[in-house]
C-alpha cells in the first residue's frame, strides 16, 4: 500500500527513519584534511616558516555539510519513491478488479479511459497487488464478458493495450455472472461510459460493491453521449434527429453529410436546449448530391452510435407510370406521359404497365395520368402500398374529372373549370407563391406558367391544409393527403399541355423531385435472401472490413436486428440491394448512469496524472554530490580558483545568451517570394476551406510548373498590404459586412495596380445559378469597388488556354457563368482585374493534413477536381504573366516580318 501525506505518497515509507541517522553523519563530515601550501623552493625560508606547534585537522565549513545533508536527504526520500498527486486507490486487500466498459458509447473519451487504467496499474504496481480484468462488452467472437485471472500489473497493461471500443452495448447482466467465482475483499475500479444500457446496471453496480470497496470514474457532469436516431426523408432534405443525454447547459452538435469515400457534402448545426434528450438538424441537398449521400454522421462524436448509414432506399426511388389512354400514352408533345418520362428520367428509374405489375416489385412513386379504371382490389393494393410508405401522384383529365374515386386527397366536385376561352369570361390564371408549409415552399413561381383548365375541389373545412399549390384566385392546383408512411398527390390539371403550360416549365420537373423525395426508399432484396456483410462500423464510428466472426442477416428481418457480434452495424448485401444496419436506430435515447450511495466518483480526465519523484530526488541528490567532489578539491587546493571561476563564468554566459528567433512570415515578406493570397472572411471554417484550397493550388502549380510559389496567406483589406500579390481569392458569404472606405481604397488600389480579384459566391451547386442570397452579399461587399461591366468568360479569353486548354472552369460544383472584364484595358494589359464565378474553387483544390482531398467534386469527381486543378493553373497563369497567350495571334506575323 502506498502511505500519503498530503497529495505526496511514498510506496517505501519505512525507509523514511533513515531521516533520523542524519545527525550521525553530522559527525562524521566534520573532519576535512587541511590543504597544502605551495612555497617557492628556497630552503632557508621554508626553514624560517616552519611551524612549531602541531596542527589538527581543519573543521568542515558549515555550508558544506549543509550540502553534504542535503544531499543524503534526498538519497533518503528517493529511496522511500515519494509520488506526486498519488491517488487514493480502491481499498480493500485483495487483488485490484479493474472493470472497463468497452462498448459504443467508450469510443469518444477512450484515451482518458485508457489514461485511467494505466494509473490504476501504476499504484498497484507500486502496491505490489495483483490486477484482475473484466472488460463489459461481448468479444468479437460473441464470447460473453469473461473475468481474466490474477496477473501483476505489468502483465497486465499488455492486456488493457490490446482493448478497443466496440460497436454494440455492454452486456451489464453477463458482466455481473462472471463475477459470481470472485472473492470479497478486493478493491474495484469501474472506468464507466456513463449510460445505463438497460436496467441491468443497477445491479451491476450492486455486484461491485459486495466484492469491495467501489470507485467509478465516469465522464464529467458536462460531458455528452449522442445517438443518431433513424433520420427522417422530408422533400429536399434530410432531417438528422439526434438523442443525447441532458446536461444543464445548452450545447452545439454538428451533424456532417457524407459520401462513401468519407467526403463531407454538407454540414448542418443544431443547439440542444439545456436539460433537452432530442434535436433535428435538417440538411438540405440537390437531388443529384442526395443520391451521392453514403451517411450522416456527429462530428467528432467518434463512436458507431454517431453515425447513421443511408443504403439504396435513400437513393434508388424507382417511379412508375401509368396512363388512362394507353394507346396515345407517349405521343409527342400530346400524350400525357410524354413530358412525366422526360421530367422523371434524369434522376430516377422509370418503369411502366398496370398497377398489379408495377406493384409486384417494389417501387417509391406511383404517377397516374388521367386514370380512372382502378378495380376495387387494385384500390386496395394501392392504398396498402400508400400506407407503408409510397407516393401516389395522380394527374387530372376528363376521365378522372368524370368519374373520381377515393384515391384522392379531396373530393371532387363534378365535371371541370374552364378558364380563358369562348365560352369563358374569365382569363388563363397565374400561380400563386407556395405556402410555407407546402413540400413545394421555396421554389420559385414562374410567371409565364399559365392554367386554362383544372378540375375543382370541393369545399371542406380542412382544404386550406391540404392545399399544397394554389392559383393566384385562392383555387387549390395540388392537393396532398398524408396517409400512414406515405402520401396521395393531386395536380388538379393535365400532365400535358392541354389544360396548362405547367409541364413546358422547370418549375414541373422541381415538384416532381419534391414529390419523389417525399417516398420511402426501396431495396431489391426482400424475404428471405441473406444479405452477407460488406463493410462495418468499429467502436470509433469507422467502415472497414468485415471481421471473420460477423454472419449475414436475412433481408426480411433486418429491421429488427439489434447490432451484436455476430451482427455489427454496417452495409449488408450486394451493390445494387444494399441495406444498412444502424446501431441508433436499434438502441434508443442514451440514459444516463445512476451512480449508486456510497460509491467514490471521479469524473474521468480530470484527475491529475501521479508522477514518481524518485528519479528527479535522486538526479538531485546525484548534482549534489559532484558539487560536494568539487568544492572538497577546491577545499584542498587541487582545482585553481582563477580558470575554473573563468570556465564556470563562460558557461554560463553561453547558457544565458538568448535563442536566436524562429522566423515568421509577415505581410513585407510576401515581397521576396510569389505567393497566392485569400481574404480572411472572420469565420473559421470558410476560411479554413480558403487556405486548404491555395495550399492545394500551390503545390499543384509547384509540381505542374516552373512557377514556384511560397505558402498562401491571409489578408485583411485596409489592414495589410496587398501590392506583393498577384492574387486575391475571395469567398462571398452571406454574414459578410460591406467594406470600410480603408478596404475599398486598398481594393481599388489593388486592381489598379494589375492584381486580380477572384470573388467566389460558391452557389453553383444549388442548381439554378446565383441565388438571390449569394447576389445580395456580392452587391454589399463589391459596393464603392471599380468593377468594370463583365460578360461571360468567351470562348478564346486568355483564362481558356493560359496553360492548359479548357472550355468550362469547374470546382467542387459544375454549372453557372464565369465572369471577366468585357472590354480590353490596354492599360493593364488586357487582364481583367475581376472574376466571378460560384463554383467552390476552394473546396475543390483544398487538401487536408495527409494531402487528401477533404471535399467532393459534385457530380465529375476525380475527373472535375483535375479540370478545377488545370483552371488555378491558368488563373495563376494569367495572374503571373498576363495577356501573353493573347500575343501569340501575331506569332506569324512578326515571324513573316523577320523572314523578310
Amino acid at each position: 500500500m502506498i502511505e500519503a501525506v498530503g497529495a505526496i505518497g511514498f510506496a517505501h515509507p519505512w525507509l523514511l527513519a533513515a531521516l533520523a541517522l542524519l545527525p550521525v553523519l553530522i559527525w562524521l563530515l566534520r573532519v576535512t584534511p587541511p590543504a597544502p601550501r605551495l612555497l617557492a623552493f628556497p630552503a632557508v625560508r621554508l626553514l624560517l616558516e616552519l611551524q612549531r606547534r602541531e596542527e589538527s585537522s581543519a573543521r568542515t565549513p558549515w555550508w558544506l555539510l549543509a550540502l553534504r545533508l542535503l544531499a543524503a536527504a534526498l538519497v533518503i526520500l528517493g529511496l522511500a519513491r515519494p509520488v506526486l498527486n498519488a491517488g487514493h486507490g480502491p481499498g480493500g486487500t485483495g487483488p485490484l478488479l479493474l472493470v472497463m466498459d468497452d462498448g459504443w458509447a467508450s469510443g469518444p473519451d477512450w484515451p482518458a479511459r485508457l489514461a485511467a487504467a494505466e494509473e490504476a496499474l501504476a499504484e498497484a504496481d507500486r502496491a505490489g497487488r495483483e490486477v484482475r480484468l473484466l472488460a463489459t462488452a461481448p468479444s468479437p467472437r460473441g464470447e460473453a464478458p469473461r473475468l481474466s485471472p490474477p496477473m501483476p500489473a505489468a502483465e497486465m497493461r499488455e492486456r488493457i493495450a490490446a482493448l478497443s471500443p466496440l460497436p454494440w452495448p455492454p452486456d451489464r447482466a453477463a458482466a455481473a455472472a462472471a463475477l459470481e467465482a470472485m472473492p470479497p475483499g478486493a478493491g474495484v475500479l469501474w472506468i464507466a461510459d456513463g449510460i445505463a444500457h438497460g436496467p441491468d446496471a443497477e445491479a451491476f453496480a450492486r455486484r461491485l460493491a459486495a466484492l469491495g470497496p467501489l470507485t467509478i470514474a465516469a465522464p464529467p457532469a458536462g460531458a455528452q453521449r449522442h445517438v443518431l436516431l433513424a433520420p427522417r426523408s422530408e422533400p429536399a432534405r434530410i432531417v438528422a434527429r439526434i438523442a443525447a443525454t441532458p446536461v444543464a447547459a445548452d450545447t452545439t452538435v454538428a451533424v456532417l453529410a457524407r459520401t462513401a469515400d468519407g467526403r463531407t457534402l454538407a454540414r448542418s448545426e443544431a443547439t440542444i436546449p439545456a436539460g433537452a434528450a432530442e434535436v433535428e438538424a435538417a440538411i438540405a441537398l440537390p437531388p443529384e448530391l442526395r443520391n451521392r449521400l453514403a451517411a450522416l454522421a456527429i462530428e467528432n462524436a467518434n463512436s458507431a452510435a454517431a453515425v447513421a448509414l443511408l443504403d439504396e432506399r435513400w437513393r434508388r426511388r424507382p417511379v412508375g407510370l401509368m396512363a388512362g389512354a394507353a394507346e396515345t400514352a407517349d405521343q409527342p408533345l400530346l400524350g400525357p406521359l410524354y413530358y412525366l418520362d422526360r421530367a422523371l428520367a434524369p434522376f430516377t428509374e422509370l418503369r411502366r404497365g398496370s398497377v398489379r405489375e408495377l406493384l409486384a416489385r417494389e417501387i417509391a412513386v406511383i404517377v397516374l395520368a388521367d386514370v380512372d379504371t382502378l378495380t376495387p382490389a387494385e384500390t386496395v393494393d394501392l392504398e396498402r402500398w400508400v400506407e407503408e410508405g409510397g407516393v401516389l401522384v395522380r394527374f387530372a383529365g376528363p376521365r378522372l374529372a368524370a368519374r373520381p374515386d377515393r384515391l384522392l386527397p379531396v373530393r371532387l366536385r363534378g365535371g371541370d373549370r374552364q378558364l380563358g376561352g369562348a365560352l369563358s369570361w374569365q382569363q388563363p390564371a397565374r400561380l400563386a407563391p407556395f405556402p410555407d408549409e407546402s413540400p413545394f415552399a421555396g421554389l420559385a413561381v414562374p410567371a409565364d406558367v399559365r392554367i386554362t383548365r383544372q378540375v375543382l375541389a370541393e369545399p371542406s373545412l380542412d382544404l386550406a391544409r391540404r392545399t399544397w399549390a394554389r392559383l393566384a384566385d385562392g383555387t387549390p392546383l395540388v392537393t396532398g393527403e398524408t396517409r400512414g408512411r406515405g402520401a396521395i398527390v393531386l395536380f388538379h390539371v393535365t400532365a400535358n399541355t392541354e389544360w396548362s403550360t405547367l409541364p413546358l416549365s422547370g418549375l414541373f420537373v422541381q415538384m416532381l423531385q419534391r414529390l419523389v423525395q417525399l417516398s420511402a426508399g426501396v431495396a431489391t432484396a426482400a424475404g428471405d435472401a441473406v444479405l452477407a456483410p460488406f463493410e462495418t462500423l468499429d467502436g470509433f464510428g469507422r467502415l472497414s472490413a468485415p471481421s471473420a466472426f460477423a454472419t449475414g442477416i436475412a433481408a426480411a428481418a433486418i429491421e429488427a436486428t439489434v447490432p451484436s457480434p455476430r451482427h455489427p452495424p454496417g452495409f449488408y448485401g450486394p451493390d445494387a440491394a444494399r441495406r444498412a444496419l444502424n446501431l441508433g436506430a436499434a438502441i434508443g435515447r442514451p440514459v444516463p448512469l445512476v451512480v449508486p450511495e456510497g460509491t467514490v466518483l471521479r469524473p474521468l480526465g480530470e484527475q491529475a496524472a501521479s508522477r514518481d519523484l524518485r528519479p528527479w530526488l535522486l538526479g538531485a541528490a546525484l548534482l549534489l554530490l559532484t558539487l560536494d567532489l568539487v568544492l572538497a578539491l577546491w577545499l584542498r587546493g587541487l582545482i585553481r580558483p582563477l580558470p575554473a571561476a573563468r570556465a564556470a563564468a563562460l558557461l554560463a554566459a553561453l547558457a544565458l545568451l538568448p535563442a536566436p528567433a524562429r522566423a515568421q512570415v509577415e505581410p513585407m515578406q510576401a515581397a521576396l517570394e510569389t505567393r497566392l493570397a485569400f481574404v480572411v472572411t472572420g469565420q473559421p471554417q470558410i476560411d479554413a476551406v480558403s487556405r486548404a484550397g491555395l495550399v492545394g493550388l500551390t503545390d499543384f502549380v509547384n509540381r505542374r510548373t516552373a512557377a514556384q510559389l511560397a505558402e498562401p496567406m491571409g489578408v485583411t483589406p485596409g489592414v495589410d498590404d496587398l501590392s506583393f500579390f498577384p492574387l486575391l481569392y475571395w469567398p462571398v458569404t452571406a454574414e459578410q459586412a460591406a467594406l470600410d472606405q480603408a478596404g475599398t481604397d486598398a481594393i481599388n488600389a489593388f486592381m489598379a495596380a494589375g492584381g486580380i480579384v477572384l470573388f467566389d459566391t460558391r452557389d453553383a451547386g444549388s442548381g439554378q445559378g446565383m441565388n438571390a442570397g449569394a447576389e445580395a452579399a456580392l452587391r454589399r461587399v463589391t459596393r464603392g469597388l471599380s468593377i468594370p461591366p463583365l460578360v461571360p468568360v468567351p470562348a478564346d479569353h486568355v483564362l481558356t488556354r493560359a496553360f492548359y486548354l479548357l472550355t468550362d472552369f469547374p470546382g467542387r460544383w459544375i454549372g453557372g457563368q464565369v465572369w471577366v472584364q468585357r472590354d480590353q484595358d490596354r492599360a493593364n494589359d488586357s487582364v481583367s482585374p475581376v472574376i466571378i464565378g460560384g463554383h467552390d474553387w476552394a473546396a475543390a483544390w483544398a487538401i487536408d493534413a495527409a494531402g487528401r482531398n477533404p471535399y467532393a467534386a459534385v457530380p465529375g469527381g476525380a475527373r472535375q477536381r483535375l479540370l478545377a486543378y488545370r483552371f488555378g493553373v491558368n488563373l495563376v497563369m494569367y495572374a503571373l504573366t498576363g495577356n501573353y497567350k493573347g500575343d501569340q495571334v501575331h506569332v506569324p506575323i512578326i515571324l513573316e516580318r523577320l523572314g523578310q
